[in-house]
């Protein structure tokens, strides 16, 4: 009877955990401005700070703008996820605005090819990816004010 109780609670255990598998994601980044000072930045994120707070990424890369194109890869667990790139020309770690104040002044890209509207950026919904349907590798543009 004891084994039996065993196996019905291993069981039991086996249903309500969440098994996370990492999981390689590739990046193609295009678009780049190799004339522009400054670096790349590629940043995972979960729905929590998508697109603006890029401390609240998960993950994030940096790399020299050398070529028109870029691969990257992240390993990630998250069911959900979304990709921004920035071209950080001024290396602020964050998205520099022109005199306006409300438009971009450096390159970005987005997951999904989500893009910046008059309403402001993309929400985490229309840029984000699932790990069950992933297309690999993920193509992102950078696009340039």
């Amino acid at each position: 009877m004891y084994k039996l109780y065993k196996l019905i609670m291993f069981g039991v255990i086996l249903m309500t955990t969440e098994t996370a598998i990492a999981t390689s994601v590739q990046v193609e980044i295009n678009g780049i401005d190799t004339k522009r000072p400054g670096h790349i930045m590629v940043m995972l994120f979960e729905e929590n700070g998508f697109p603006i707070k890029h401390k609240s990424a998960l993950q994030t890369q940096f790399h020299s703008p050398t070529a028109e194109s870029l691969s990257v890869e992240f390993t990630t667990s998250k069911a959900e996820f979304a990709i921004k790139v920035l071209h950080d020309e001024d290396n602020s770690q964050t998205t520099s605005k022109n005199w306006t104040g409300i438009i971009p002044s450096e390159g970005l890209g987005f997951s999904n090819g989500a893009k910046i509207s008059w309403r402001g950026p993309p929400k985490f919904k229309d840029a984000k990816l699932s790990l069950t349907d992933l297309a690999s590798p993920i193509s992102i543009s950078v696009h340039y004010p």
